[in-house]
Parts: structure tokens; C-alpha cells; sequence
């Protein structure tokens, strides 16, 4: 049968343990057509490679976080800098881990599956405008211990976290953002990053279609999407198949507020016009 990427992605994210790593890169095969099934089996061998070189068993979760960033910050040089968002590569999990390089959440990815299959506890933790993880029980007294990838692995003390919180929000630090994120939320913020840098790049409007479609693949999503799919269609020149998705959204939108619904409704009569 032949490899449908696509496919691949809606059933890895119905899964009952979702993989990781495996959406990250099956992810990765839109952006790089050329990266498939082959890339793939690669890029998990070289996670289980890293992983192999941690130490067996650490210790306790100070010693998992020491370890982690040990090998990959410090040996190997996983890392971040102000550039990599720049890039569209580092949203990319294989070419993170080609370059040792990207952003903080695919960094995180890195560290999470590495550390995972050498059997420390691990887990993301999306602070509000800083993706780090955490080592071992998230409701342990103390709280987690929290690592930063993108600075090397730096420990970040419970002032650090607070300090990054508060530059990103102007609020204080709350127990809800250290809840341990799921694969699927990973994913979509993955996601989300990929829209924002591509809809600043209106020529990479491609990029943005297909980053909003794997969204909608997942089991959840915000329905918002389905408006944004719509109006790209649109800009792309796909004007019957995108005022079809506005209707089709005005419906919805329709229940609960009446005024947007009729402004969809406007959009999409505009699109069809395009066609005259």
C-alpha cells in the first residue's frame, strides 16, 4: 500500500497513547515531500541512539534533568537562539535533530522522547509563551523539577519559571500552567507556531493550508480553524470550494451569533463573485 502521510497523521492522533514523536514527523513530511517513510524510520533510530547514551537510571528527577542536559545541551549542543524562529526548519523534529537547533517546543519534543526511552518520567509543560519540561511526579511536593531546552537544558528554579511567566503574560505564575501537555496538544501548538510564521509570509500561503489541515485532522481543535481553512482557499483562488466551507461554517456559527453568521455569508458571496 502506498504511504499516505495524511492518513497516517489523522490515525496516529486517534490512537489511545498518541506518538509523539511520530506526529512531529509525520508532520514534517508536508513541509518536506521528499522525507517519508525512510526519513522517518531514521529520525526514531537516532531518538532511540541519543537515548542510549544517557546513563542507566539517574536517580531521582533532579538527576534525569541533570543527565538529560548533559548529553543533549551540553555534549551535543541542542539548543535554541532568537534566530531559529526565523526558520521554518525549526518546527521540523527531523531537522531539529539534524541542526541541534529550533524552537523551544521542538526542543522539548527532543528532550521528552529522548529521556523517555532511556525511563525517566517525563512531560511538556506549555508556560504561556515558553515551552520547557518537567521531570518526574507533577504533583509532587515542591512541584516538578523543570528544565529549559532552548537555553541547554537550564534548570529553571520556581523564580526563573516565574520570571518567564510573568515577562510573557504580566501575570503571575498559577499551578494550572505546569499541568503536564498532552501529545495532541503538543501537536497543535506545534501547529499553531508553523500558521503564525507562515501567515506572516503571504507567498508561504501554502504552508499555512497545510499546517490548518493537519490541525483539523485532530480529534480537537478550535472550530475557528475551519473559517481559516476557508478563507485560504479563497486567497488561493479555490472560490467555490471556499465559499462552500463559509456557508458550511455560517451554519454553525449561525446558533449562537447571528451577526458573524451573516458576515461569513457576505464573505462567501464575495468569493463566488470572484468567478465573473
Amino acid at each position: 500500500m502506498t504511504f499516505d502521510p495524511r492518513r497516517a497523521f489523522a490515525e496516529a492522533a486517534r490512537e489511545d497513547r498518541p506518538d509523539l514523536a511520530l506526529l512531529c514527523l509525520l508532520l514534517g513530511t508536508e513541509a518536506d515531500p521528499g522525507f517519508g517513510e525512510r526519513g522517518i524510520d531514521e529520525a526514531q533510530i537516532e531518538l532511540d541512539r541519543l537515548a542510549g547514551l544517557l546513563p542507566f537510571a539517574p536517580g531521582d528527577p533532579h538527576g534525569w534533568a541533570h543527565a538529560t542536559a548533559d548529553l543533549l545541551g551540553g555534549r551535543l549542543g541542542f539548543h535554541g537562539t532568537p534566530g531559529d524562529y526565523r526558520k521554518l526548519e525549526s518546527s521540523l523534529l527531523h531537522e531539529v535533530l539534524r541542526r541541534r537547533r529550533g524552537l523551544p517546543i521542538l526542543l522539548s519534543v527532543v528532550w521528552i522522547e529522548v529521556a523517555r526511552r532511556a525511563g525517566a518520567q517525563v512531560y511538556g509543560v506549555a508556560l504561556p509563551g515558553h515551552f520547557v519540561v518537567g521531570f518526574g511526579d507533577p504533583g509532587a511536593p515542591g512541584g516538578p523539577v523543570l528544565a529549559d531546552p532552548f537555553d541547554g537544558g537550564r534548570p529553571l528554579t520556581p523564580q526563573d519559571t516565574e520570571t518567564l511567566v510573568v515577562g510573557a503574560t504580566g501575570q503571575p505564575l498559577t499551578p494550572s500552567m505546569l499541568t503536564p501537555a498532552g501529545p495532541l496538544d503538543i501537536v497543535l501548538r506545534v501547529l499553531n507556531n508553523i500558521r503564525a510564521w507562515a501567515a506572516s509570509r503571504p507567498e508561504r500561503s501554502d504552508v499555512q493550508l497545510w499546517a490548518v489541515e493537519l490541525s483539523l485532522l485532530l480529534p480537537a481543535h478550535p472550530a475557528r480553524l475551519r473559517l481559516e481553512h476557508a478563507q485560504l482557499l479563497v486567497d488561493r483562488g479555490d472560490f467555490v470550494t471556499g465559499a462552500g466551507e463559509m456557508d458550511e461554517y455560517a451554519e454553525i456559527v449561525g446558533a449562537v451569533d447571528p451577526g458573524a453568521a451573516g458576515i461569513i455569508r457576505d464573505q462567501a458571496r464575495a468569493a463566488r463573485s470572484r468567478l465573473n
